[in-house]
């Protein structure tokens, strides 16, 4: 609609002043929901001056039986107390227990029966009587005598002899055994894969030894029941772990191999050797080499001793089936190995993709956290499909067998090598509580693998991150949705809201919200205050605010802490220009205007019902004002024109003679979720100009709000988020004048069978051209 303003008067509207609403919190500070700075975590996010924890360093010995498949150990820990606490008593995580037929996992697992199930799903029911908890065989002092100790499901206590005061250490052993899973059945974040084709396992174990808790200062000991989606929360040490396996398996470890002279040919130490001064992957143990040792089972064993320092984990991985390549990468100066093991089932694609990623990875994330402190970093490829642990990640993928593989596989691989290989920052050296809040690794770590997906290549189909790929969550049912901040245990949705909707958030935060500038310098101050610390959520949020002088707390209570969405529109546009009064001007757009008007159907119709009037057959009828022209300046028009001219100050002829349009448009929050409104406006000329503005325009209303925009040229369209970077969850209200998006049917014929991919028909075109060529 447009409206011809008197004079100046538009510009007395526009200085009018603003409705305010009542409103609830959404700008409101996050005073109540974050705990109070102290010594030891401060307001600024920062680590306090008092700041301490707590550590445990490991002495292993481990044994794999390849015949059962189980695996028989021994640990020394000395747990170090840090804390300004005396402990009488140690918890520590036996995780493994989840395997237990009588876990609360196993127990409190739902579940429904159907008429016809597959034989993996009754599989998987039989995981509740399979026995893979861990069998606690002794546990003792250093001098050798019993501890006394209570077993709750997933968490062991040890009672000390002698309370353990402050900077004091505690020297213990436990010895154990269990019976590993059998992954591909039963699932877990570790286990054995069986090869029928050849008769062999590979092992990827994990959780697989007792492991001290962490006791920290908001929470005393995090001893939460692993019910098996809250991972783990755990402190730093140093490890030497001796792991006896067959003499014909190779062995992949957290840490660096201490005894490669013992366990490795002369060939391929020089390989190994080799490796380490290349920037392009070099096989240590070939295709050849892994194949040969498949055909046979050695009866001897060998034992390989890793050491590693300031980790807070230890995983291994154990098969005579795998290849084995490295390449060094240099960060900020330093020499790093990243490494791949895999079997013959994963090529060619892991031997040209794997260590590559795992390189890539180190490189990006150095780039935007901190640089890369250990000094290997390794990718397996076995039953799991993606967990990570110190300087070792567990990935998936594989091509068929018949070694071609789809683009999905393809990008599926450097993704999950991308996102568990950059588990090392986020948990394993920015060691969050994971049993607490998925979010602060999953989130954090999803939203550096989108950055490093970007810069792989050019349109990498990302998964994650864009805010696009959200919007089908965010508008989904509510009930089946929990906020950010809500219990590992607890999550609904899992990978949505602990992987997807934080990593958006944060890619909303740099790109539309702070801007890459502030944002890149805040979330490395981030990474860089609590490398080898156990940062909280208000740590997060209070750094990125600290760091980038930006106030956050509307973006963390309506991302994090609430289940809004994202659906602003435009209720409506009205136009209004200055009516110069200058009646020549005036009068030719009304006339203008009136030429444009439609007739209407009555009109139409009248032409040619009604040929001719009764004026029109009776000429004596017409007088004054039927040749009267209302449109036609007169010298009276002129004078009056002249005269209001003359009443006013330079400044506001100038304002007259503008020119401008001016557009009040409404805009409505129909989510709940308040975000910053980016405009662009399509001009009559075809150009355009986009305009950012603030969230905090909802400050005052959150719901509805009005805001003028005033051009030099007459807008053609105006429309809300044009580069999709808010998550809008419906971007039909998003325009004004309204425009229709086409929706499409898509026609299917079920297939009978599982399609080829497309290296698979255009290998089966080959073939046939090369038939019809020869003539057969």
């Amino acid at each position: 609609m447009r409206n011809l303003l008197k004079g100046i008067a538009l510009f007395c509207f526009l200085a009018g002043p603003l409705a305010v609403k009542a409103q609830d919190t959404k700008f409101g500070q996050l005073g109540q929901e974050l705990p109070t700075p102290n010594t030891y975590r401060t307001a600024s996010g920062a680590p306090g001056h008092q700041y301490w924890q707590q550590r445990a360093d490991y002495t292993i010995k481990v044994e794999l039986n390849d015949q059962n498949q189980s695996v028989t150990g021994s640990e020394t820990i000395t747990y170090t107390n840090n804390s300004p606490d005396v402990l009488t008593y140690l918890w520590l995580q036996l995780d493994q227990n989840i395997y237990e037929p009588n876990s609360m996992s196993n127990l409190t697992r739902t579940g429904s029966l159907e008429e016809r199930m597959s034989i993996q799903a009754m599989e998987r029911l039989a995981r509740e009587n399979f026995d893979g908890g861990f069998k606690i065989q002794a546990v003792k002092e250093r001098g050798g005598k019993a501890l006394n100790y209570t077993i709750n499901n997933t968490m062991m206590r040890v009672d000390l002899p002698s309370p353990l005061k402050p900077k004091q250490s505690f020297t213990f052993s436990i010895d154990w055994h269990h019976n590993i899973n059998n992954q591909l059945t039963l699932g877990g974040r570790s286990g054995y894969e069986y090869f029928p084709t050849d008769g062999n396992y590979l092992y990827e174990m994990a959780q697989w030894f007792p492991r001290m808790a962490v006791y920290d200062d908001v929470n005393g000991w995090q001893h939460k029941q692993f019910l098996g989606s809250g991972e783990f929360a755990l402190p730093f040490g140093d490890y030497k772990v001796s792991i006896t396996v067959p003499a014909d398996h190779v062995v992949a470890a957290t840490g660096e191999l201490q005894n490669a002279s013992q366990v490795l040919s002369s060939t391929q130490q020089k390989r190994f050797a080799d490796a380490a001064k290349s920037n392009k992957p070099v096989v240590i143990v070939t295709q050849e080499e892994a194949t040969q040792a498949e055909k046979s089972k050695a009866s001897a064993k060998k034992t390989w001793t890793y050491a590693a320092t300031n980790v807070r984990d230890f995983a291994w991985a154990s098969s005579r089936k795998f290849i084995w390549d490295a390449m060094n990468v240099r960060v900020a100066g330093k020499n790093i190995l990243a490494m791949s093991y895999y079997p013959k089932e994963g090529n060619p694609l892991w031997g040209q993709y794997s260590t590559a990623s795992v390189a890539h990875t180190l490189q990006v994330y150095s780039k935007h956290t901190i640089d890369y402190p250990y000094p290997v970093a390794i990718s397996v490829h076995g039953p799991v499909g993606g967990m990570e642990y110190p300087m070792l990640s567990f990935n998936g993928y594989r091509p068929e067998p018949d070694g071609t593989y789809s683009d999905r596989t393809k990008y599926g691989l450097i993704s999950v090598i991308i996102h568990e290989v950059g588990h090392n920052f986020f948990p394993m050296i920015i060691n969050s509580d994971e049993r607490q809040w998925t979010w602060m690794d999953e989130g954090l770590n999803t939203f550096m693998q989108y950055i490093a997906e970007q810069e792989w290549e050019r349109n990498y189909p990302s998964r994650r991150g864009e805010p696009q790929n959200i919007v089908e969550y965010m508008k989904s049912d509510k009930s089946t949705q929990v906020p950010i901040m809500t219990n590992s245990e607890s999550v609904l949705q899992f990978g949505n809201n602990a992987y997807g909707k934080p990593a958006t958030a944060l890619n909303i935060l740099r790109e539309t919200v702070m801007g890459r500038e502030l944002f890149d310098y805040a979330f490395k101050e981030y990474a860089t205050r609590w490398a080898f610390k156990h940062p909280m959520p208000a740590d997060f949020f209070r750094t990125m605010e600290d760091a980038s002088g930006v106030d956050l707390d509307w973006f963390w209570r309506g991302w994090f802490y609430t289940t809004d969405h994202t659906d602003m529109a435009i209720e409506g546009v009205k136009w209004y220009t200055i009516d110069s009064q200058n009646p020549e001007f005036v009068n030719a757009q009304k006339r203008e205007q009136l030429n444009k008007a439609p007739q209407t159907l009555s009109q139409q119709r009248n032409l040619q019902d009604i040929p001719r009037t009764l004026v029109d057959a009776n000429p004596e009828l017409n007088d004054f004002y039927n040749s009267y022209d209302p449109l036609t300046t007169t010298a009276a028009d002129q004078q009056r024109y002249q005269s209001f001219l003359n009443g006013l100050s330079p400044e506001q002829k100038k304002i007259l003679d503008s020119g401008m349009n001016f557009y009040e448009v409404g805009f409505k929050n129909l989510g709940g979720l308040v975000m910053p409104l980016i405009v662009r406006m399509e001009f009559e000329d075809g150009t355009d100009e986009v305009v950012n503005i603030p969230a905090e325009i909802w400050r005052l209303n959150n719901t509805d709000i009005t805001k003028v925009f005033v051009t030099e040229k007459p807008v053609a369209s105006f429309t809300l988020d044009p580069f999709l970077q808010t998550a809008d969850t419906d971007l039909s209200n998003n325009t004004f004048p309204r425009r229709l998006a086409p929706s499409r049917f898509e026609l299917f014929k079920q297939q009978s069978q599982q399609p080829q991919n497309p290296m698979q028909r255009q290998n089966s075109s080959s073939r046939s051209n090369q038939r019809n060529s020869t003539g057969q």
